[in-house]
């Protein structure tokens, strides 16, 4: 039997996430991080990709996303097998890093864009131990570019997407949504 065929929605962020096999560790330090940027980086400059939010945990990552060019499924395959091919040899190993192929969700309004950046950001304080006191200090997470207003080192970071959903484009309002708990905060604009 077939799987199902992934849903592609052209010029649309897609929520996309995948874990590590056996929900082991596939991202052991600072070599393994800058390896995924540069793979992004790679994947940027062939077909032009936008995060507008990501966190890498330690056995899996969260990305939204969007490509003009080319269909998620191209885009994330090709992150994800390049990936592989990186992790194998560095660690020797043999087979599959990721449990299965990366799952993936169109966002179609904007209340969905603020709440899956919210629910990627959070990803390092709503662990069962925090890995973090406040979401701006995990560095792994494109968070601490919204909060500090520093300019994120990769292109294909692009903070305006969200910022563009809010009155003045203001991130401070978005911040404050996103360290909200998820239940019961009201948008005031």
């Amino acid at each position: 039997m077939g799987r199902k065929r992934r849903e592609n929605v052209p010029n649309a962020y897609h929520h996309v996430y995948a874990r590590g096999n056996n929900r082991k560790q596939i991202f052991y330090d600072e070599t393994d991080i800058s390896q995924a940027y540069r793979l992004l980086n790679m994947i940027h400059n062939e077909t032009p990709i936008d995060l507008a939010a990501y966190c890498f945990m330690s056995n899996h990552y969260h990305f939204m996303i969007k490509s003009e060019n080319e269909t998620i499924s191209k885009v994330m395959g090709a992150f994800n097998k390049r990936y592989t091919d990186y992790y194998n040899r560095r660690y020797d190993c043999i087979g599959h890093v990721f449990q299965q192929r990366f799952n993936s969700s169109p966002i179609d309004d904007t209340f969905g864009l603020l709440q899956v950046s919210r629910y990627i950001h959070q990803n390092p304080i709503n662990t069962k131990y925090p890995m973090v006191k406040k979401m701006e200090d995990y560095p792994y997470s494109s968070y601490q570019f919204y909060k500090t207003g520093t300019v994120p080192p990769y292109d294909f970071i692009n903070l305006h997407s969200i910022a563009e959903l809010l009155p003045g484009a203001n991130l401070q309002y978005y911040c404050e949504y996103a360290e909200s708990p998820d239940r019961g905060f009201k948008l005031s604009w």
